[in-house]
């Protein structure tokens, strides 16, 4: 978990990123079970709320959490994550009890993530795009506007699940051949140990050998881009962004991933138009930005109303 208390004095609006006054991170406990990771959120909130408290003299106004998993925004409940063993937690009830009643947001985490990258990071400046991390797994966040579409079951831009080699690894969705089985970070880290002969490889390890002109390394880091173009290529043809922000860790790897990645994306396109495909430029900070900026837009609106 990481978390960070959030200055209000910076607006958004502005484009000026909001100034994290205070970070820290915790483990989640997931280990002891779905009801003490909740409890690990909820105390950790209560601890950054005693703190700034200690520190500024005055308590948080808002706050806001992304979780991973199916997340219902309206209702500010986390309906499912297989990760964490949750169904129907209402995250944002429970969080406001713990922390005096003050406003809670409740995001997605890869949507909270896109929010921050769209309104102050690599998608500032573009009214529609689509930001895709790389990592363990891989999900979206459409941005539309300056907002992220949730979807009307909160799911929407789970672009990790749509099936780019059918018949291929099994995914934990129920499918077989999505397109995070392929082109993830794990799956590169999977494919190269197996190339390799080395259990303990990484797609860090993987980029480095396709640097050093492995072919073997070449040949696994060119099926994962070509799975990630033909995903791509999907997400563009339905919501023609602007901008597609590619993160995580796997774009860590720089021109290693972009330079053929752009050129894949570039010989698939035919009456699509060509988006800009570019790094993600906040790195770990997102989810604790784009949280801010959830519990800024709370305060917005009751100004505002």
């Amino acid at each position: 978990m990481k978390a960070a208390l959030v200055g209000v004095d910076a607006a958004p609006s502005d484009g000026t990123p909001p100034a994290l006054l205070y970070e820290a991170r915790r483990p989640t406990g997931r280990e002891r079970g779905p009801d003490a990771v909740v409890e690990a959120i909820l105390g950790f909130a209560a601890e950054l709320r005693d703190i700034g408290t200690a520190r500024f003299g005055t308590t948080a106004e808002a706050a806001g959490v992304a979780v991973p998993g199916i997340v219902d925004e309206r209702t500010g409940t986390a309906v499912y994550a297989a990760n964490l063993g949750w169904r129907d937690v209402p995250m944002r009830a429970l969080l406001s009890e713990r922390l005096g009643g003050v406003p809670v947001a409740l995001g997605h985490d890869v949507r909270t993530g896109g929010l921050a990258e769209g309104r102050i990071g690599a998608g500032r400046g573009a009214d529609r795009f689509l930001f895709v991390p790389l990592g363990t797994g891989i999900a979206g966040a459409i941005g539309i506007g300056g907002r992220i579409e949730a979807g009307a079951h909160g799911s929407a831009g789970e672009i990790g699940h749509i099936v780019v080699r059918p018949g291929g690894h099994a995914c934990g969705c129920g499918q077989r051949g999505c397109l995070e089985t392929v082109a993830s970070a794990a799956a590169v880290g999977r494919d190269w140990a197996a190339a390799c002969g080395d259990p303990q490889a990484s797609a860090a390890d993987a980029a480095k050998a396709v640097e050093s002109g492995d072919a073997r390394a070449c040949a696994v880091w060119q099926g994962a881009v070509d799975a990630l173009a033909d995903g791509l290529l999907t997400g563009l043809t339905l919501l023609d962004p602007h901008t597609m922000i590619i993160g995580g860790g796997l774009a860590e790897a720089g021109d290693t991933l972009f330079a053929p990645l752009r050129e894949a994306v570039r010989r698939r396109v035919t009456f699509q138009r060509l988006p800009s495909i570019v790094p993600a430029a906040l790195g770990d900070a997102a989810g604790c930005l784009g949280a801010g900026l959830l519990a800024w837009d709370l305060l917005s609106t009751e100004v505002s109303a």
